[in-house]
C-alpha cells in the first residue's frame, strides 16, 4: 500500500478540499502518514490568495523537495490548489522536480492523476457533494462544511473570482445529507464555510438562501451547534437575523468590512462605508442580543493616507468588535486595484497593522469580561498540561481564542463533549473556567 502525507495550507475551505482529496485516495486504496519523510507521496494543497500565502507555499514546496530523494526510492510530490490555478506555468518552471500539478478543477480526480491517467479539461472549479468521499481531519466533535464555491463579487483587491470562478451554491439537500452524516459520526458543531456564506442561493435566484438553508438544517438535522463563517455586509437580511436567534445557531457574525473610509472603500469596490457599517452593527446587536462579531480589515491600501487610517482606527473604537484580524494590503495581478501600484511602504503597513491590533486588544479584553462568572457550555477540544481545552459558542475554531478548564477534582464525562463551565478568568483572547457538576 502506498502512503500519502498531506500538507494543507490556507483557509478552512482549502482544508475541506484536502479532506475530500484524502477521501478519494482512501477509497482508491492509499494509506496515510503524518510524517512526510515516511510517505511514498507528498501532497501539498496551496493557497494563492495573497503574496504571503504564496511565499508560504513556496517555502513548503522547497522543504518537501529536499525530502524527495530520501528513503529507498524517490517520493512523488504533488502540488495542488489555488496557487497552481493562478500561476501554474511559473511554478512548473521554478520546480521541475514536482511530479503532478493539480488546479482547483481537478481535486476529485487526484487518484487518476497519481495513476497516470490523462485528465480531461474541466471548465468549472471542483465542488464536492454529500456523496463525495471525505476524510475529516478536525476534532472528533466539529467539522467544516463548504456550502459553495467561487465568488461573484468584484472586490477590487481580490483575485478569488479569477481563480475560482463565479459563485456556485450546493443544493440544500446535499448539504443537509452531509450534515446528517457528520452528526451520525459524532460531530456536534457544524461550521458552514464559503467565500460569502450570505450570498448562498443568490446564484439560484433565492434572496434568503442562507436563511432557508439554516432553517432546513434546524428542522432536518440534529446538529447541536451551527456556525456561519464569512458573510458580506450588504447581504445581512432581517430574515437571517431572525433565524440567528435560534438556540442551535451560534450567534456569531463573521463579516469582513475591510475598511471604513468611503474613498478607500470606493476604490476597493466595496459597499457600506464606516457610518453605514456601524448602523448594521447596531441592527445586528439589537436583533440578536447575544451576537458576537468578527471582522477582517486591510491596512496600507494604495489610497490609504494618514487621514484614512485615522478614520479606520476610529471605526474600530466605535464598532467594538469581539474578534478582529487585520492584514497588510497585497497587490494582486489581475485585480482592478493592481494598476494603482503599492505606494504605501511595507514598514508603514506593518505599523498600521500593529496599531489596529493594539487598539483591538483593549476592546477584546473589555468584551471578554462580560463572560466572567457566567455558566457556559464549552465544546471539548482536548486535554493539555493538566487542563481541558474547549470553545464556547462565541469562539470559532482555529481563528479565535480558547477556553481552558480546570476540573477542580471533578471527573469530566467525556461521553458528552459539552461541559458546563463557570468562567473565572478572562484575557484578550482566552477564557478560563472551572468544571461544574
Amino acid at each position: 500500500m502506498k502512503t500519502i502525507a498531506l500538507i494543507s495550507l490556507g483557509c478552512a475551505k482549502n482544508l475541506v478540499d484536502s479532506e475530500v482529496m484524502m477521501g478519494v485516495l482512501k477509497q482508491a486504496g492509499f494509506g496515510f502518514t503524518s510524517r512526510p519523510e515516511d510517505a511514498d507521496i507528498i501532497l501539498i494543497n496551496t493557497c494563492g490568495f495573497i503574496q504571503p500565502a504564496r511565499d508560504e507555499a513556496d517555502r513548503e514546496v522547497e522543504r518537501i523537495l529536499l525530502l524527495k530523494e530520501q528513503g529507498p526510492k524517490p517520493k512523488k510530490v504533488i502540488v495542488a490548489g489555488c496557487y497552481v490555478q493562478k500561476d501554474r506555468k511559473r511554478l512548473q518552471a521554478n520546480y521541475p522536480e514536482v511530479d503532478i500539478w493539480l488546479g482547483v478543477r481537478d481535486f476529485g480526480r487526484i487518484a487518476e492523476a497519481i495513476n497516470g491517467s490523462p485528465l480531461p479539461r474541466s471548465r468549472r472549479t471542483f465542488l464536492y457533494s454529500h456523496i463525495s468521499p471525505r476524510f475529516v481531519s478536525t476534532s472528533p466533535y466539529w467539522a467544516y462544511v463548504k456550502i459553495s464555491e467561487g465568488c461573484s463579487h468584484r472586490c477590487g483587491f481580490c483575485a478569488i473570482p479569477s481563480i475560482k470562478g463565479p459563485y456556485r451554491s450546493r443544493p440544500v439537500s446535499s448539504i443537509q445529507a452531509e450534515v446528517s452524516r457528520l452528526v451520525s459520526l459524532g460531530i456536534k458543531e457544524i461550521n458552514l464555510v464559503s467565500q460569502d456564506s450570505t450570498f448562498f442561493g443568490r446564484d439560484r435566484g433565492k434572496r434568503n438562501g442562507l436563511t432557508d438553508l439554516l432553517q432546513t438544517l434546524l428542522e432536518r438535522t440534529e446538529a447541536v451547534w451551527i456556525r456561519v463563517l464569512y458573510g458580506y455586509p450588504g447581504e445581512v437580511t432581517e430574515p437571517l437575523l431572525e433565524v440567528m436567534n435560534d438556540s442551535r445557531i451560534c450567534p456569531y457574525f463573521d463579516i469582513p468590512f475591510q475598511h471604513s473610509h468611503p474613498a478607500v472603500l470606493k476604490e476597493m469596490k466595496r459597499g457600506l462605508d464606516g457610518e453605514r457599517s456601524l448602523r448594521l452593527l447596531d441592527q445586528i446587536r439589537s436583533s440578536v442580543p447575544a451576537a458576537v462579531i468578527r471582522t477582517s480589515l486591510i491596512t496600507g491600501f494604495p489610497t490609504e493616507g494618514e487621514k484614512e487610517f485615522r478614520h479606520l482606527l476610529q471605526f474600530v473604537r466605535d464598532a467594538r468588535f469581539d474578534h478582529l484580524g487585520v492584514f497588510p494590503y497585497s497587490p494582486e495581478e489581475g485585480t482592478a486595484c493592481f494598476s494603482a501600484g503599492d505606494p504605501v511602504p511595507d514598514d508603514i503597513k506593518k505599523e498600521r497593522v500593529e496599531a489596529v491590533l493594539s487598539l483591538q486588544q483593549g476592546i477584546s479584553a473589555d468584551n471578554n469580561r462580560r463572560y466572567l462568572h457566567q455558566k457556559l457550555d464549552v465544546l471539548l477540544e482536548g486535554p493539555t498540561s493538566g487542563l481541558l481545552l474547549g470553545r464556547t459558542r462565541f469562539q470559532a475554531p482555529e481563528v479565535d481564542g480558547i477556553t481552558r478548564i480546570t476540573t477542580g477534582g471533578k471527573d469530566a464525562d467525556f461521553s458528552h463533549p459539552f461541559l458546563p463551565v463557570e468562567i473565572t478568568w478572562t484575557d484578550v483572547y482566552d477564557l478560563k473556567g472551572v468544571l461544574l457538576k
